[in-house]
């Protein structure tokens, strides 16, 4: 009898391409579920402080992406360069992992801040590999969050003849772009 029920509980094996489906259906449906937890979470935030702010979701290379625009006072949420925005996307990330159990990798955005950092952020690493190979000498940038570091690898490895990489420790770990070999 017990060797019946173990034979019902067996799923039929799925076919590859089944198989992977599946994995990435789950796995961008637990994004979404990292996305709708991060969302409710911020809502009550900014009814706690008041604040109005519109929240968008989303799911990109292979992250969640909340974003809260339109409120007049987000730019609080923001702080010098974007210091309290980096503490409310661990906060946020934090009440993800207590409900899932898993860490979450989501971003955040507030006031669209993140985005044109990152414009600022490739134009200096485009500038700075310019000057890289004009000059034949490297060139170390001043401290840079993860997120930062990022963008001006990126930014760097679009430009043929230089490499870039990142020095030190956090919180002072920097980018360097030297002049390839």
């Amino acid at each position: 009898m017990s060797e019946t029920l173990q034979a019902a509980d067996v799923d039929a094996p799925e076919a590859p391409e089944e198989a992977a489906e599946t994995r990435s259906g789950s796995s961008e449906d637990l994004l979404v579920q990292e996305g709708d937890i991060a969302g409710d979470y911020l809502e009550r935030l900014l009814d706690l402080l008041d604040y109005d702010g519109d929240i968008d979701l989303d799911v990109e290379a292979g992250r969640a992406i909340v974003s809260i625009d339109g409120g007049d006072d987000l730019e609080k949420l923001v702080g010098p360069r974007g210091t309290v925005l980096e503490s409310l996307q661990e906060l946020t990330r934090l009440a993800v992992q207590q409900e899932t159990g898993v860490r979450s990798r989501l971003m955040l955005d507030i006031a669209g801040w993140r985005a044109g950092r990152r414009a600022e952020l490739a134009e200096l690493g485009r500038t700075t590999a310019q000057k890289v190979l004009a000059t034949g000498e490297k060139v170390r940038l001043h401290p840079m969050t993860p997120f930062e570091r990022k963008v001006v690898h990126d930014a760097v490895a679009a430009v043929d003849g230089v490499h870039s990489e990142s020095e030190g420790e956090e919180p002072q770990r920097r980018v360097v772009v030297l002049p390839k070999p």
